[in-house]
């Protein structure tokens, strides 16, 4: 008892042990299955839910580290990036930064990276892009000193700021990181001042600086070491700040002369007119620097003119009335009194670049626009422009190089004579140089010559990049020379002679972003030329107290110095830079003046250093190059025009003159070349107005020509033929609508009844001369024609297009005749108006939509130098406008659209132009076909009755409404919709149910498919059926595949597949195109007996039936069951005349039906027929004539080979003969014995294949007697 209890306690015992080790094991894995899954890389804008990053809005990517979309920021102070690592391709980012109204907002660019020319950040001064455009950084934003004045700080006073980044799909780099703050003093008063509050009612703040700093932000130095007081100047603290220096002294450091270069800003005075600009021209006249044109980003406060006075660093607005349109990347040069200005881009216009020729009279300061005849060649933008005079003392303009959106890349010096008003292309000879974009070019008067440098070219293998080039044209021979590159490669940089030296500053350097990392867009590179030694040198930077990087700038020489203003670094400049190179006059030394420089030239006269002014030398002597140097130079005149020391020898190739080889000629081969093709494509097609030729119509691929007098046919092709082609063949819908137009317009005047190229072939066929068969499709034949007298084809009646047949020696009137068009070129594209005409060849051309132009990919970046185009397609183009975007997320993905959803709250709305506040409309209340043209100019108002809230109607523009159903539902939780009505279904109900089609987004309505019971499913968006019958076809099903031997009549039944019997089919539906099928029907029409079997390799329901009508697929011809089974694989059967009486009913028929089967699937069906009794007539018919036949055969056989063998031996006989009269005809017949030799070597001359054809037991016919 005892010992049982104690058996049961223990039992009990490890009972409750175990149950409790089982209850805390299943309550631990409970805790651990309930723990959220973490996510393995973290999540940066984001939160992890389930081991998934789910992103915060504006933000994708697996750990939402990149930006995509809208953010609205309302602190005093923060930050914005695109993201903690690179950014990604096709970004667009923007961010709206809200103040309070009027609030001074300050951005500083703490840290900016992106792809130089093409990844671009657009700060604005508003809420919109709409509102003033202020900045454009692009390329490698770095400080080039540890301090903090040169990080770039742009401020907005509106009261907001709207930042917008787009990213192409080529190259991604660090991005960015943009401190803002409202309120706050500019760049923290550079760290030389601090930060008061003006007045309390206001709050604004400013900088109160240090001694010895001024300027906003106190980043301006003055009076430094006090002037060099008492000896060099003095500090002028009564007015602007600044040293007033002793005559002998210049910066109050240096003495006048110095053997030293100094930078200085000038001190200006601020003015509203002198308004940043870029890719505009300056030149010097009496004392005023005067500046023409420019690229601005606001074009409402701007001047076409200016001057600006050297001596008291002032500016001045020139008016002027009936001038030049808004222009950039013009040339000026200057002749006399007169500002001459050619060329360039109109960029408030239409953005074509100009043919122009503008001559400005400085003293009466009036414009006129010359025109010349003839007119100038090329329309140009980019070039450099230089007034010099020829040998006879005319004074010419000549144009260097520059870029056509008609012809590309320029190579050709244009020159204008002043005198006659007239234009032509100089035929140069020497070297063979490269045209280009951008580049700077210098005159030498005392020279004569010119030099250029740099660019944006055309490369080889296709390609376009900047060069460092440097080429030397003399004006009056019209000679290139190639002369040493600087190696430093740069486009719309500046170039001044001073001294003998050509002085190279700033410019784009950046080339190909895998080919210059850390290459910035905007540089301060100073570059020297030594026009007498062929050298270059590198001078030392600016080292002024901001940052000066910059291109597009201009740059002007007065007084022994170089004058640089504006240009672009992101922000458009409007400051005035100036560099004074060492005095000659300060060198006391004949040594030390010949030794002066890098970056001047000097030379010792008599007693004093003075400027080298003469022309560089014919040849200058080089260090011997090696081959590779000269190997780059693939013609003659290129190879021995160049100051390197090539020469060229016979097998083409150019080499060092150190090198042996036979040289053709070492200076006389660079004879003048002058190449009419300008560009590749150019000179193996003609223009669109060349194509035909004059009287002739280009019409499609041909050309067509309508000829009124009155022929015959055969006089009609002879004429026409004469001409260079034929009789027209109209066989396309292009041609026969243009000829009727035509004739319609002959109908006021003379009625024709031309011949065509139509002519009778035989009794019953008609085709044209080109071979072509008549379709009568498009032209069609009167009524009772074509009659059986007519051979050949006129046009009796355009407007129905009628024909009538005549005898082709009749006569008619009028006659249509043919050729080919010669090879059009491609239309360039600066002349395509529309995106889908601009991107029709990939990559060929590039459309900007927010300005509507269509440029060459090869000129994309010196089309829109200044970051112009906001976004750029090669292909799908998307809605031109706001009003073509359908859903929210495509309205806000564009970053000049707002959202106005409908009172419904469902999802409906209208795109439209708009701002954070609201939408907005043209100010002048038009529109037109091309808005966008006009929204560039930010002609636009507020307008929010356009999106009344009061009407019910919400304005979205940094985030979609969260109920997104395309207004068929309403939301459930937000943003959940409830349930899909209008025949719609998809989670935002964006698609039409499965048998519906149709457009559901935004309230578009679905329709039912319509397949005549063939089809469940049709496609989406078309309505075209996805037919379930393999041989149907059709977007309706309506149709059997004839071509493939599908019978039948699915508007009233189905289609079936004819086969043949005897025969073994296979169906593989094994592609994508055949997933939608589940049936497939056959038909056979036996004679006889009949066996049947059918496989496939997945499982099918079969049926079938016979009927004693052929009608097949139709439902009128009864059809009688035979055969009803599922779900198989296979079937075998027989059809005997038992059943079916083959004989009596001719038209049996048998009809299977394979259905309900999966996709993929391969079916093997045969049918073949039989007799059960033989026909022994017919088999003994047949042996015997088999037998007669192999007799006849072998008979024939036996008697073509007795022939043979009696031929053969007639052959051998005569050879024998042959040889015995040899042998009687010898001399020496002594004995039997020598005749026997004889015989036997008589025998042997014998051929081989013959002598064995000699009988054995053949009596000799050479045993003869003796004679004693």
């Amino acid at each position: 008892m005892d010992d049982t209890g104690g058996v049961h306690l223990c039992t009990w015992k490890t009972n409750t042990v175990l149950g409790v080790l089982v209850m805390l094991h299943l309550v631990a894995h409970t805790d651990a299955s309930g723990v959220s899954k973490t996510c393995d890389k973290g999540c940066f804008s984001g939160k992890c839910i389930n081991g998934t990053c789910v992103c915060d809005h504006g933000w994708v990517g697996e750990q939402c580290q990149h930006c995509q979309g809208r953010f609205k920021l309302t602190d005093l102070s923060g930050s914005l990036t695109d993201g903690p690592v690179n950014y990604k391709y096709k970004t667009k980012c923007t961010w709206l930064i809200e103040g309070y109204p009027n609030a001074v907002l300050r951005l500083r660019f703490n840290h900016f990276a992106t792809e130089c020319s093409w990844d671009h950040m657009y700060v604005y001064d508003g809420d919109s892009i709409y509102a003033p455009l202020i900045a454009v950084f692009s390329g490698l934003v770095v400080p080039e000193t540890r301090g903090n004045e040169t990080v770039p700080e742009v401020v907005t006073t509106s009261g907001y700021a709207l930042l917008h980044f787009f990213s192409d799909a080529a190259y991604n780099l660090t991005g960015f990181n943009i401190a803002y703050s409202i309120n706050s003093c500019p760049n923290n008063c550079s760290g030389h001042g601090r930060c008061s509050t003006a007045n309390l009612v206001s709050g604004r703040v400013y900088c109160e600086c240090e001694e010895y700093w001024k300027g906003e932000a106190c980043n301006i130095p003055y009076c430094r070491d006090n002037c060099g007081s008492p000896d060099h100047g003095y500090c002028d603290l009564t007015g602007e700040k600044l040293c007033v220096c002793n005559d002998s002294w210049q910066d109050c450091s240096l003495s006048v002369p110095s053997t030293e270069a100094f930078w200085m800003l000038p001190s200006i005075k601020p003015s509203a007119q002198s308004l940043g600009r870029a890719s505009h021209q300056a030149l010097v006249h009496s004392g005023l620097m005067w500046v023409v044109g420019g690229y601005s980003f606001n074009y409402s406060n701007y001047h076409m003119v200016l001057n600006y006075n050297l001596e008291t660093s002032t500016w001045d607005v020139v008016p002027v009335t009936n001038g030049p349109l808004y222009r950039y990347g013009h040339s000026l040069a200057l002749h006399q009194e007169e500002i001459y200005m050619f060329g360039g881009k109109l960029e408030t216009g239409s953005a074509n670049v100009t043919d122009e020729l503008w001559v400005f009279n400085i003293p009466r300061r009036t414009w006129s626009l010359q025109k010349p005849a003839p007119p100038p060649p090329y329309a140009l933008e980019g070039h450099t422009a230089h007034v010099v005079e020829l040998v006879d003392g005319e004074p010419v303009l000549l144009i260097f190089f520059g870029y056509s959106p008609i012809y590309s890349y320029i190579n050709k010096v244009q020159e204008y004579n002043i005198r006659s008003n007239s234009w032509q292309v100089v035929s140069t000879g020497g070297a063979v140089v490269q045209g280009g974009y951008g580049h700077s070019s210098v005159y030498h008067k005392a020279s004569g010559c010119v030099f250029v440098h740099g660019g944006y070219k055309a490369l080889s293998n296709n390609k376009y990049g900047l060069v460092d080039h440097m080429y030397r044209y003399h004006v009056h021979t019209r000679t290139w020379l190639i002369l040493k590159e600087s190696g430093l490669a740069r486009y719309l940089h500046s170039a001044v002679l001073l001294s003998g030296t050509v002085l190279i500053f700033g410019g784009n350097t950046h080339n190909d972003t895998s080919l210059s990392n850390g290459a910035k867009c905007f540089s301060s590179d100073f570059l020297a030329y030594d026009i007498a030694c062929d050298e270059w040198a590198v001078l030392p930077r600016p080292g002024l107290h901001q940052d000066i990087n910059r291109f597009g700038h201009s740059a002007v020489v007065s007084n022994s110095s170089m004058y640089i203003f504006g240009g672009f670094s992101g922000l458009l400049l409007n400051d005035v830079l100036a560099y004074t190179p060492p005095s000659c006059q300060a060198f006391s030394d004949p040594a030390l003046c010949a030794a002066a420089g890098p970056g001047l030239r000097c030379h010792w006269v008599q007693s004093g250093c003075v400027p080298w002014e003469a022309g560089p030398p014919d040849r200058v002597s080089s260090p011997a190059p090696t081959d590779e140097d000269c190997f780059r130079f693939s013609d003659c005149a290129s190879c021995t025009s160049n100051t390197l020391g090539c020469q060229w020898c016979e097998d083409r190739k150019c080499i060092s003159a150190s090198s042996n080889c036979t040289v053709v000629s070492l200076h006389q081969c660079g004879l003048f070349y002058s190449s009419e093709c300008v560009y590749a494509v150019f000179s193996v097609c003609v223009l669109q107005g060349q194509v035909c030729g004059e009287g002739w119509h280009h019409v499609g691929e041909a050309c067509l020509r309508i000829n009124s007098s009155r022929e015959s046919y055969d006089n009609a092709q002879h004429y026409c033929k004469n001409l260079g082609g034929n009789i027209a063949s109209l066989v396309t819908d292009k041609q026969v609508t243009f000829v009727l137009e035509e004739l319609q317009k002959y109908q006021l005047e003379d009625k024709l009844s031309p011949w065509v190229g139509l002519r009778k072939i035989n009794v019953s066929y008609w085709g044209w001369e080109d071979a072509s068969p008549f379709t009568n499709s498009s032209l069609r034949w009167l009524p009772s024609e074509p009659s059986d007298s007519g051979f050949c084809a006129y046009m009796e009646r355009a407007q129905v297009s009628g024909l009538k047949a005549n005898p082709c020696t009749a006569t008619t009137d009028g006659l249509i005749c043919e050729k080919p068009s010669a090879r059009p070129c491609k239309t360039p594209c600066a002349l395509r108006t529309s995106c889908a005409n601009c991107t029709s060849q990939a990559m060929e051309c590039m459309w900007c939509g927010s300005t509507q132009r269509c440029v060459d990919s090869s000129a994309y970046v010196i089309s829109f130098p200044y970051g112009q185009c906001l976004e750029w397609q090669t292909q799908d183009c998307a809605a031109q406008n706001c009003s073509g975007l359908r859903t929210c997320a495509e309205c806000l993905e564009r970053a000049e659209c707002g959202w106005c959803g409908d009172p419904t709250n469902t999802g409906r709305g209208v795109c439209m132009e708009g701002s954070y506040r609201g939408p907005l409309k043209p100010a002048n209340g038009r529109t037109g076909p091309r808005d966008r043209d006009r929204l560039r100019d930010r002609d636009m108002v507020l307008d929010q009755s356009l999106c009344s809230a009061d009407r019910g109607y919400n304005w979205a523009y940094i985030q979609c409404p969260a109920c997104q159903c395309n207004g068929h539902s309403r939301c459930v939780n937000g943003s959940v919709c409830e349930h899909c009505g209008n025949l719609t279904a998809g989670t935002h109900c964006q698609s039409c149910m499965a048998g519906y089609y149709g457009d559901s987004i935004n309230g578009g309505k679905c329709n039912a498919c319509k397949c005549n019971n063939h089809a469940n499913v049709c496609h989406v968006n078309t309505g075209k059926c996805f037919c379930t019958t393999k041989g149907i076809k059709g977007d309706q099903c309506q149709l059997c595949d004839s071509e493939n031997r599908y019978l039948g009549n699915p508007l009233r039944g189905t289609c079936y597949y004819n086969l043949l019997i005897d025969y073994q089919f296979t169906f593989s539906l094994l592609q994508e195109d055949d997933h939608h099928y589940t049936a497939i029907n056959f038909m056979a029409t036996p004679e006889q007996n009949l066996d049947m079997s059918i496989n496939a390799s997945n499982n099918f329901n079969l049926n079938i039936t016979w009927s004693l009508s052929s009608t097949a697929g139709t439902i009128s011809g009864e059809e009688m069951p035979i055969i009803a089974r599922t779900n198989i694989k296979e079937h075998r059967d027989s059809f005997s005349c038992e059943k079916f009486n083959f004989r009596l009913h001719h038209n049996i028929t048998f009809y299977v039906y394979v259905s309900n089967f999966s996709w993929p699937i391969k079916i093997q069906i045969a049918f073949s027929q039989h007799n059960s009794i033989m026909d022994l007539v017919q088999f003994f018919v047949t042996f015997f004539s088999c037998f007669l036949s192999l007799l006849l055969v072998a008979a024939v056989v036996w008697k073509i080979k007795q022939t043979c063998w009696a031929s053969r031996r007639r052959e051998v006989r005569l050879d024998v003969s042959v040889c015995v009269n040899a042998c009687l005809r010898a001399r020496i017949m002594r004995s039997v014995g020598g005749l026997a030799l004889r015989h036997i070597s008589c025998l042997m001359h014998l051929p081989h294949q013959r002598l064995k054809l000699i009988p054995t037991s053949h009596p000799s016919p050479l045993l003869l007697q003796r004679v004693g």
